[in-house]
């Protein structure tokens, strides 16, 4: 009985260990696994990509990236992993705004994008700019906005720091939440203008009063 069943076990070995001998030696590389990674999960891989956003019928924004992952999962999204720029548009399609971050994800059925990573919007028209890490973008009310900090620079070099944000799309109404006493010196390497040669700054009063609004706190004066 015992030989038996040691046969038995033995010709089931046999049985099990005989296809191994036969299958190919190979070895996936890197690239085929992330490939077939991503056909399991559903995402699409794209390169040198262009794509536009358009808001009621009209051109609003497009979109440049080297590239670009599409997942088909439970939260449809767009990642732009090394890095992205978009140009925004206005009614007469002409450039208003730029916009460039190291790392970027738009919520397809929010029609969000976070971005994150050397965030820099700049104004086309006065060349004012946005600087921060973190920034959300919402194409439906066209708004950008965060809670993280900011840092705001003026062509003549004034900046304007803060902690959170909302602005237009086109960059022309500002509110910094939380603004930050003072106006900081910036060296001419990061002025969006002609360099002056003086990083000695002067307050713009008119500036702050109408381009940059902080939001009033109507919580603290109700009795």
């Amino acid at each position: 009985m015992r030989i038996a069943t040691g046969r038995k076990n033995f010709y089931i070995w046999i049985c099990l260990c005989l296809p191994l001998l036969f299958l190919p030696g190979c070895e996936n590389s890197e690239q085929e696994i992330r490939e077939l990674t991503q056909k399991k999960i559903g995402v699409d891989e794209a390169r040198t990509i262009e794509t536009y956003f358009s808001q009621a019928g009209k051109m609003r924004a497009k979109l440049t990236a080297p590239l670009m992952y599409r997942y088909q999962d439970t939260l449809p999204r767009v990642e732009f992993p090394k890095s992205l720029h978009v140009d925004f548009y206005n009614d007469s399609l002409e450039v208003e705004s730029v916009l460039d971050a190291l790392y970027g994800r738009y919520i397809e059925g929010q029609k969000k994008m976070y971005l994150k990573d050397s965030v820099v919007v700049i104004q086309k028209f006065n060349q004012d700019t946005l600087r921060c890490q973190e920034l959300w973008w919402d194409q439906n009310k066209e708004i950008f906005y965060t809670d993280k900090p900011v840092k705001i620079t003026k062509k003549d070099g004034t900046v304007l720091p803060g902690q959170g944000l909302e602005a237009s799309q086109d960059f022309r109404n500002i509110k910094i939440i939380n603004p930050s006493q003072g106006i900081l010196p910036v060296p001419e390497s990061e002025f969006t203008g002609v360099a002056t040669g003086d990083s000695t700054v002067v307050p713009d009063s008119t500036f702050v009063r109408d381009s940059i609004r902080p939001v009033t706190d109507t919580a603290k004066k109700q009795p």
